[in-house]
């Protein structure tokens, strides 16, 4: 089989891998995109139905186009999200082939590049770009076995409460996906259970500003990883036109809110004693930002109206006061579990010195320690923002721009030394 050449080779056609593939252009540099399914496939096939954009369509889009059919301050279905990176894709020229998966990466011997093996024949490459981000594989604790006899399935294979068996739900997770999903279950006439771990709350929206303009004007966006930040959880949600997550709330209404899940033991799950503690964690981030927010708009002399109410919070429930240690899933008539616990990244294809000791990307600010790999759509990649669709777009920038540096260098011819006459 022949095999196609090409300067760099972006793999995934997701927001990265578009991205990409529109600074590349602007750098000059002949490339080509591989995505083994439909450009932005996940939006459409590993989220729920009613899933929209956790940020208004102002501020979640590449700079170079707006939704058309979205105003502004509308949160955005991830139909419609997925409909607009393909737009975006043919307005930029982008070169994608689909239904194109890549297997190998492997460096050529005594010559610049690598040598790519895809289910359409052999690539070679110079540079490559892994852009398929870190939500890859859906992770499940391992701690309730198959013999419990409940449906067990990742928040990326929900789509629907009547999609479920009859019966109460335990929700695992309280981040943006588990929360908007057990706040649907609850709508829906369920019985729900949700295991609330360590998270941030911001408010949707404070003094007639969402909470994401806040996030940009305060330099959050910008932050850099710190230790463990990795890992944040964050509680926000676009649902019903955006609103600030409130649990004590969803308590009161009818939902049941239980501590970190530990562990199963005799058809019982076991909760850590940390719901008071993490309830109060998530105030205190609420509280810190609005004070921030005041202080911002103190000194900038803003006319943005007052927002005491945004300081309110409501009394806690009984499953609060009184939480619980444990649970009998057969008597709590428990028939699913949803694991709203994010997911795990696979780069086994590519050579070993892209990645760590524990198979995670080795990077800096996505230019891997393997010359002529890249990484785009990792968390904190580069700032806070680096996962988000238009944080990815700027790193996307920078990675093309050390692309075409690095070409520079290799393109380099030195003169010939100057011969002096005898």
């Amino acid at each position: 089989m022949p095999v196609t050449k090409t300067e760099a080779l972006v793999v995934g056609a997701g927001q990265a891998g578009v991205a990409a593939s529109e600074h590349l252009s602007a750098c000059g540099v002949p490339h080509l995109v591989l995505e083994r399914r439909r450009i932005a496939e996940r939006w459409r096939s590993e989220r729920w139905d009613s899933l929209v954009a956790n940020g208004p369509a102002w501020h979640d889009r590449f700079p170079g186009m707006e939704f058309t059919d979205d105003a502004p301050d509308a949160f955005v279905a991830k139909e419609k999200v997925a409909d607009y990176f393909v737009a975006y894709a043919d307005k930029i020229g982008a070169p994608i082939r689909t239904g194109v998966e890549v297997t190998q990466v492997s460096r050529l011997d005594g010559r610049p590049g690598f040598r790519v093996e895809t289910s359409d024949g052999p690539i070679e490459a110079n540079y490559v770009i892994a852009a398929t981000g870190a939500f890859q594989t859906p992770v499940i604790p391992p701690l309730v076995p198959d013999t419990a006899r409940l449906t067990q399935i990742h928040s990326s294979a929900y789509r629907n409460p009547a999609a479920l068996p009859e019966g109460a739900v335990l929700v695992v997770g309280a981040g943006s996906s588990g929360v908007q999903i057990a706040d649907e279950l609850l709508e829906a006439g369920r019985k729900v259970y949700l295991s609330v771990g360590p998270h941030e709350r911001p408010p949707r929206s404070y003094r007639g500003r969402d909470f994401v303009w806040w996030l940009g004007v305060l330099n959050k966006w910008d932050m850099e990883a710190a230790p463990g930040a990795e890992h944040t959880t964050i509680a926000v949600s676009g649902a019903r036109g955006g609103e600030t997550i409130d649990f004590r709330r969803l308590a009161l209404a009818g939902m049941t809110l239980v501590g970190r899940t530990e562990r199963f033991e005799d058809g019982k799950l076991h909760f850590a004693q940390d719901l008071v503690k993490n309830l109060r964690d998530g105030d205190a981030y609420l509280m810190n930002l609005l004070d921030e927010a005041d202080a911002f708009v103190a000194r900038n002399g803003l006319d943005l109206p007052e927002e005491p109410e945004a300081r309110a919070i409501l009394s806690d429930p009984a499953c609060v006061t009184d939480p619980l240690a444990s649970l009998d899933l057969a008597e709590a008539g428990i028939t699913t579990i949803i694991w709203a616990t994010g997911f795990s990244s696979d780069y086994s294809w590519l050579p070993e010195g892209a990645l760590d000791e524990a198979g995670r990307p080795n990077h800096q600010r996505g230019v891997s320690a393997e010359p002529g790999v890249y990484f785009l759509g990792l968390p904190w990649q580069t700032r806070r923002g680096s996962s988000f669709i238009w944080g990815v777009w700027f790193d996307a920038r920078y990675v093309a721009d050390h692309i075409s540096k690095q070409r520079g260098y290799m393109a380099y011819e030195a003169a010939a030394p100057e011969t002096i006459d005898a």
